[in-house]
């Protein structure tokens, strides 16, 4: 099992930037992939960021040069840090982890709003 704790959504001004993290917990050795994902209202939840063990990475064309994943294997933590935010931005946050198994796990989500 991996339990994940997102924090550091909030509310911000357009143009402006905000860091998510992602403590990760568990059985963190099994982890192969480390993601955030967002769900705005009324729309489907999608992918906007990804790394892999082997330093692939993957980003939401919208956000691409934008949005930047990253980890700190020493505090078992995950980051996304989003520059330029827009009001298309607005979403909950969800950080997950995809272990051997495969095993996806998932946060209780962080609400990102973004103001014009």
């Amino acid at each position: 099992q991996v339990q994940l704790a997102e924090s550091g959504g909030g509310l911000v001004q357009a143009g402006e930037s905000l860091t998510l993290s992602c403590a990760v917990s568990g059985r963190v050795f099994d982890i192969y992939a480390w993601g955030w994902y967002r769900q705005a209202p009324g729309k489907e939840r999608e992918l906007v960021g990804r790394i892999t063990i082997d330093g692939r990475s993957t980003y939401l064309d919208s956000v691409e040069g934008r949005f930047t994943v990253s980890r700190d294997n020493t505090k078992n933590t995950v980051y996304l840090q989003m520059n330029s935010l827009n009001p298309e931005d607005t979403a909950v946050y969800y950080c997950n982890t995809v272990s051997y198994g495969p095993n996806s796990y998932w946060g209780q989500g962080t609400q990102v709003t973004v103001s014009s």
